[in-house]
């Protein structure tokens, strides 16, 4: 084996990365030796701060193709702990919420804003990802009903840049994906209350002015001379492969790739939300109206994708365990998806919390998840249990 130390800007794809030489902070580790099959995965080595690495010039390569044996991409274990990172993405989570608020406000009065600001909070959001992305996708499951509106567009650009991350897209691709979530539902707030808050279905007419949200949130971006590829994706978050979504009634390829992806996140968090007039439903019965829509509305490879990313039992999600207990979704187990690691905090046969406690379901064969529930069904104050038992 023939070693050689080289600076993060000469690793291409094709080399085969032995270890971390030189970083700038922290300690990130390469637990898995391979070689850099993508451009993301240079990328995010970046992102890390890494700054030299030890490569094997015997295994590198950059014209043939890798071996099936070699085809494994170095994996890197760079996450900070859940509870250090919680309490940063909580307070990032609450900037978010506060910088929707302007954003409605700046649609809403036709007056333009900074669009540094936003774009700069994407990032941070890919930030905290890349540090622990349990904290976000933890904190996108505690919602108030009466800010639907606001953690609605907040949520989907945390689940987008996610997909994205899991998709192997570049840094500012990540970013866009983010921001194109951040922005997606900006013209809603011209839609008046009685229609955006009625509970039930809508009338046709009822629906027609709905539909009208996507126009406006695109005006405004498109005066605001925002970048066209961005508004693009915008516009085209209810635009359905079959051709019968709106406003344009784009069909097949005509809709974009990120395009596709933002209708995704967008109908997975709508469905699973809570609202005032109804409660959100489990993430397995929304994956499954999906995997419906998928057959016409989504793309299908897309949404396998996405379900993988999410799993089965996506973070922060309620499950009713055969122990008669309630339990928080709190760590994957990535070889083992079905049984994650979980806290438990309510005792079904009792009807009462009980003292919160971690559970792997990997390693305590003896208990297994029976199915997906909501807060509503056990009357369950989800944000109290978080702000108590999580966030501590």
């Amino acid at each position: 084996m023939a070693s050689l130390t080289i600076a993060i800007e000469q690793l291409e794809v094709g080399m085969y990365v032995l270890q971390i030489a030189e970083q700038k902070a922290g300690t990130v580790q390469i637990k898995t030796r391979g070689r850099v099959t993508s451009q993301a995965i240079i990328d995010q080595l970046k992102r890390k701060g890494i700054k030299r690495l030890i490569i094997d010039t015997d295994l590198s390569s950059h014209a043939e193709k890798p071996k099936a044996s070699e085809q494994r991409q170095p994996e890197l274990d760079t996450r900070v702990p859940l509870a250090a990172e919680l309490v940063k993405a909580e307070s990032l989570y609450q900037q978010g919420i506060v910088l929707q608020k302007s954003l409605y406000d700046a649609v809403q009065e036709g007056t333009p804003f900074d669009d540094f600001v936003p774009a700069e909070f994407a990032r941070a959001l890919v930030g905290s990802l890349d540090r622990n992305p349990d904290a976000l996708l933890l904190l996108s499951r505690i919602r108030e009903k009466d800010t639907y509106l606001l953690e609605h567009s907040l949520n989907v650009g945390i689940l987008s840049a996610h997909f994205a991350r899991s998709l192997g897209m570049s840094q500012p691709e990540i970013e866009a994906a983010a921001y194109s979530g951040l922005l997606h539902d900006l013209g809603k707030i011209k839609i008046p209350d009685e229609i955006l808050h009625k509970p039930g279905r809508l009338t046709e007419d009822e629906m027609d002015v709905m539909k009208k949200h996507v126009e406006y949130g695109v005006e405004f971006l498109s005066a605001m001379k925002l970048d066209t590829g961005l508004i693009k994706v915008v516009s085209e978050h209810h635009e359905r492969l079959d051709g019968l979504g709106y406003p344009y009634r784009l069909s097949g390829e005509d809709i974009s790739y990120n395009g596709r992806i933002l209708a995704i996140t967008d109908m997975y968090d709508a469905l699973t939300a809570d609202r005032c007039y109804k409660a959100g439903m489990p993430s397995q019965k929304a994956l499954q109206i999906l995997m419906k829509d998928s057959e016409t509305k989504l793309d299908a490879t897309l949404l396998q994708q996405f379900i993988k990313c999410m799993r089965i039992y996506p973070l922060g999600s309620l499950v009713e365990l055969s122990n008669q207990r309630v339990a928080m979704v709190m760590h994957q187990n990535e070889q083992q998806p079905l049984r994650p690691v979980v806290k438990t905090f309510y005792s079904i046969s009792g009807g009462h919390y009980i003292t919160p406690k971690d559970v792997d379901l990997s390693k305590d064969l003896q208990i297994k998840i029976v199915k997906a529930v909501t807060p509503a069904q056990y009357n369950i104050d989800i944000n109290r249990f978080f702000k108590e038992s999580v966030m501590v």
